[in-house]
């Protein structure tokens, strides 16, 4: 009985280090498998969004805050914007559709500012200051017949007429140019911003679209491929500097961005596609968006 005893003893302390070690395999690949999912940690509070579901020129949908924040189980939004659980990224994704708003002939999964929750009216001027900063990566993309990518703008400064603006010219709406697009195309980073077309116009004359024109654009040097990437934008009062991987900086501080001053902004962010290509696509990965005035 004494000898039973011992071998039961034995055996057990034998299998207790044998069962201690599954426990904590087990542990392990619980650990491992929340690890393998990340979600995007982005503050959309701020923020409303365009898609190119709806119908029709102008009749492009958007949503702001806060039902924004329900995108990942929002029906309508779930198409066009998404977490890749994966890489932790909050996609963007695009596809030409007859759904765009009203100024343009793209469709856009795309983020536009708002400074006060649910309110398009209130912006902020260069004198004011704004800084945005980016994370970011290309996803999926289409090519055009010639096999290239098809581009993407993925931020933007925007302007917008103040009411008396709009009154003064008789315009029909608020819209002014974007005065920044930064676009990923062939796998660069390109920055366009706009010019005057004479720089001696007037304070009325400086308000009509018609006054700007595109400058020729720049590429960063470095390409950025489909890798992760960030874009900083900081203007202030005559100035505007815009860096990739605070490595290359590019800065305008000339009279157009002077003259610039008398608009109104909001900044963009997400995925304007620019083909109307039939079976075209594209996703954006955003990662992270800071903000600040």
């Amino acid at each position: 009985m004494r000898y039973l005893v011992v071998l039961v003893s034995f055996l057990f302390f034998q299998t207790l280090p044998a069962q201690t070690n599954i426990a904590h395999g087990q542990a392990e690949v619980q650990k491992r498998k929340k690890k393998r999912f990340k979600l995007p940690d982005i503050d959309l509070s701020h923020w409303k969004v365009t898609i190119p579901g709806g119908s029709g020129k102008g009749g492009a949908l958007s949503v702001s805050p806060p039902t924004i924040k329900d995108y990942a189980t929002n029906a309508l939004l779930k198409p066009y914007m998404f977490n890749d659980s994966v890489s932790g990224a909050l996609v963007f994704f695009a596809i030409p559709t007859d759904a765009t708003t009203a100024n343009t002939k793209y469709s856009r999964s795309e983020l536009r500012e708002q400074m006060a929750p649910g309110n398009d009216k209130v912006n902020w001027t260069f004198k004011q200051g704004g800084e945005l900063k980016l994370k970011m990566q290309m996803g999926d993309i289409s090519r055009d017949a010639n096999g290239k990518y098809h581009k993407v703008i993925i931020a933007q400064i925007h302007g917008r007429l103040t009411e008396d603006q709009k009154a003064l010219i008789g315009a029909k709406d608020n819209n002014a140019p974007p005065v920044l697009k930064i676009y990923w195309q062939d796998g660069k980073i390109r920055v366009k911003t706009k010019e005057l077309v004479f720089t001696e116009i007037d304070a009325v004359g400086i308000l009509h679209e018609e006054a700007w024109e595109d400058d020729k654009g720049r590429n960063f040097k470095d390409a950025v491929n489909f890798r992760k990437f960030t874009i900083e934008v900081k203007v202030s009062e005559g100035k505007m500097v815009v860096s990739l991987n605070n490595n290359e900086f590019f800065v305008y501080d000339s009279v157009h961005i002077e003259r610039w001053g008398i608009f109104e902004n909001y900044f963009k962010v997400g995925n304007y596609f620019q083909t109307r290509d039939k079976g075209a696509f594209a996703s954006v990965k955003v990662y992270d968006i800071e903000v600040k005035h």
